[in-house]
């Protein structure tokens, strides 16, 4: 995973920046925030994350004790194994954009299958490496010109009022993707030589995935 250090590095960054954002909104809005490091509500179920996330995401999982490790991995291969009983398809290296259909992108909002990488307390393993949707979840996301990328919130914040007017919340949305798309784009090249930022996986995949192994990519 060398070869990847200074784009995880500069990744990191960009995720760190993110999450001052978040720590920033929950000091400004005290109680309309229910969201904090231990809460596992909303990590259930499958989302897409892309190839750069995945790699970090391995990067911190590589740190934990392997006893916890193989642990998990119990869990992700079992996952794995049920999606690909429905999509023989999906197969390594993972990559969700070369399935031949969709159908991936329209997840069951009834899957309670907790993420592999909670512990027994529902805690994170892995929280300083975890993806950027995971950062980004539980808020809207309204850039601070008022361009909206996500109107959507968590359930459990803003019970009394309605957050999307709320400046305090803003933060330099289109500027952030366009610095985290030119590293998918630089990750992608480097990995498989492409230079574009669709591709991904889901976290249980993600677990599995030979960064290593260069004859993947072909």
């Amino acid at each position: 995973m060398n070869r990847f250090y200074d784009l995880f590095d500069s990744y990191r960054l960009l995720l760190e920046e993110l999450d001052a954002w978040f720590n920033g909104c929950v000091e400004r809005c005290g109680d309309d925030i229910a969201c904090c490091r231990g809460c596992s509500a909303c990590c259930r179920g499958l989302f897409d994350i892309s190839l750069l996330d995945a790699g970090l995401l391995q990067a911190g999982f590589l740190r934990l004790d392997p006893a916890i490790r193989e642990q998990v991995l119990v869990k992700a291969r079992r996952r794995v194994g049920e999606l690909q009983a429905q999509w023989p398809e999906f197969q390594p290296p993972y990559i969700l954009n070369r399935l031949p259909h969709e159908e991936w992108q329209v997840m069951p909002e009834d899957d309670q299958t907790p993420c592999p990488l909670l512990d027994e307390e529902g805690q994170c393993l892995v929280y300083a490496y975890r993806p950027m949707i995971c950062r980004l979840h539980g808020l809207p996301n309204i850039d601070s010109s008022g361009e909206s990328f996500s109107d959507a919130f968590c359930s459990l914040n803003f019970t009394q009022r309605d957050p999307l007017p709320l400046k305090e919340l803003r933060y330099p949305f289109r500027a952030t993707f366009e610095r985290e798309f030119t590293l998918l784009e630089q990750f992608a090249e480097r990995l498989l030589g492409e230079r574009r930022c669709a591709f991904d996986t889901f976290i249980p995949s993600a677990l599995l995935i030979d960064f290593l192994d260069t004859r993947w990519s072909a």
